[in-house]
């Protein structure tokens, strides 16, 4: 009589699992099955030859544990990677355009010079651990990020030039829920590194980007309203156009910044006046 109650109550917990894994699924519109598995995945990188780009686009990797892998610049181009695990992968020079990283783990992971162009990165994991080290965090360097949306905390992040042209960091979006606890109050991008990145019209809305270098980064046309700009260092940096309306400039640095005479809302920008000129 223990064995089957025993067998029942297995039963009941596995349909339970599935049960909520395809809940999860509906809810965000994910698969509960990806076109590959991890160990196909893994033996055709090993045996791609020099120069080979092995392609993944438009197909579904959802939920795929593809930590520590080289993807030799393999197309990933409108690949779902809803819940995939990158930890410690390269995708250097990776196409990852119009792809969804939603949930992703991104945990020292490289997309250096990747062509991130259009793609989502919502809520994904970027720290091993509740310390939120900054080593954990993910490299962009001289990636293509133009009209990319994100809503995470990136802090730590290596953007050097890097084309984030119309990136939308807005921490809203158009979802039932938006501006609501559903969705985050802010992206948070402390200590990142844009130096020399393009921002043109970039959508830093309430961004916290405290400590960041923004040394000669093209900030024509961006959105900074209400964002905090508290030691952020801007020297020689453009900011012609910008709106920075009710954004926090308290010891931000402002040493050979351009355009500073057609900002927007820089006389209701705050502690501007505890900022180095």
């Amino acid at each position: 009589m223990a064995a089957v109650r025993l067998r029942q109550g297995l039963a009941c917990a596995v349909a339970l699992a599935l049960g909520a894994q395809a809940a999860r699924a509906a809810d965000e519109n994910v698969s509960p099955t990806a076109d590959f598995t991890v160990r196909e995945i893994t033996q055709q990188l090993f045996k791609a030859k020099p120069g080979e780009r092995l392609d993944y686009a438009g197909r579904d990797l959802t939920y795929l544990d593809l930590s520590g892998l080289d993807f030799k610049q393999a197309r990933l181009a409108r690949t779902d990677l809803y819940g995939v695990d990158f930890t410690g992968s390269d995708l250097k020079g990776v196409d990852m355009s119009d792809s969804r990283l939603d949930r992703a783990v991104l945990i020292r992971t490289d997309l250096s010079g990747a062509n991130l162009r259009g793609a989502t990165i919502f809520r994904p994991t970027v720290y091993a651990d509740m310390q939120n080290n900054h080593a954990d965090a993910p490299r962009f360097a001289g990636a293509n990020l133009t009209g990319i949306r994100v809503q995470a905390d990136l802090s730590g992040a290596d953007f050097r030039g890097a084309d984030l042209t119309y990136a939308d960091f807005s921490p809203l979006e158009a979802r039932p829920g938006q501006g609501t606890l559903v969705t985050l109050a802010r992206n948070v991008l402390k200590s990142c590194d844009f130096s020399g990145a393009t921002l043109r019209h970039a959508d830093l809305t309430r961004s916290v980007l405290m400590f960041s270098s923004l040394v000669g980064a093209d900030l024509t046309g961006a959105r900074l309203i209400e964002a905090d700009l508290s030691k952020v260092d801007f020297s020689g940096a453009n900011l012609a156009g910008a709106d920075v309306t009710g954004a926090d400039f308290d010891g931000a640095n402002l040493s050979g910044v351009k355009g500073l005479e057609t900002v927007k809302g820089l006389d209701r920008a705050v502690n501007l006046d505890k900022a180095f000129r």
